[in-house]
């Protein structure tokens, strides 16, 4: 037991794309933060939300904290519209622009935004480790970025060890986000992992009882 606060983050992507609203609103606040999954059908293959979307979300939900996960290129277009639609998180994959990553996080962290970088599971930690003092958070994908509903790559695990290595030796303070894959069954393995934020859509949203299903993890959590 290390006392820490483990958060969860419900993925809107799970949700039914035509009922979104009644679909938070179903999980009766039993969540940490909301996580929005942009998809831009190039960098990733499948299109998901737009910036209206994430505006729409802060608007109905101010005083959530949103997630914003970007699987996007044309960041010189794009970012500065997210940024506009002032989630409280946005996080930039590092294989978009791995030589302005540490601009881009900066960029986000000048308007005032915490800022994360991700990585999919194919893709070193090495890409990341320049710019560890830069990030609030750092989302390791364990799954390949692109679509919901897939299973869990165990191996992804050992990523977050290591973060969680580096974080201790060189006293950074970001946290460690996990997204793919993750329902109850392999949540506290994730958990014992290092984890902090766990990301989950498919299996928050297809459960009987949202609220009970997150209830339910949050006990299990508790003591960790």
């Amino acid at each position: 037991m290390d006392n820490r606060k483990i958060l969860i983050a419900p993925s809107i992507l799970g949700a039914d794309p035509l009922n979104i609203a009644n679909c938070v609103e179903s999980l009766e606040n039993n969540f940490d933060w909301l996580h929005l999954d942009i998809m831009d059908g190039h960098f990733v293959k499948n299109i998901s939300f737009g910036p209206s979307v994430a505006k729409a979300m802060r608007a109905r939900w101010p005083e959530a904290f949103i997630d914003a996960h970007l699987m996007i290129d044309c960041l010189d277009i794009m970012l500065p519209e997210f940024i506009n639609a002032k989630p409280d998180l946005i996080t930039l994959h590092a294989e978009v622009e791995t030589q302005l990553l540490h601009a881009r996080l900066m960029q986000i962290k000048k308007a005032g935004i915490k800022a994360g970088v991700s990585i999919g599971p194919v893709t070193s930690l090495e890409v990341v480790k320049p710019v560890l003092n830069l990030a609030d958070l750092v989302l390791i994908m364990s799954v390949t970025p692109g679509f919901g509903g897939q299973s869990f790559i165990e191996s992804t695990l050992d990523k977050t060890r290591e973060l969680v290595s580096l974080r201790a030796a060189l006293k950074y303070n970001y946290l460690i986000q996990m997204d793919g894959g993750i329902k109850a069954e392999n949540a506290l393995k994730v958990v014992q992992a290092g984890c902090d934020v766990i990301v989950m859509g498919s299996a928050v949203f297809s459960a009987d009882n949202p609220a009970e299903y997150l209830k339910d993890l949050k006990l299990k959590f508790k003591n960790f």
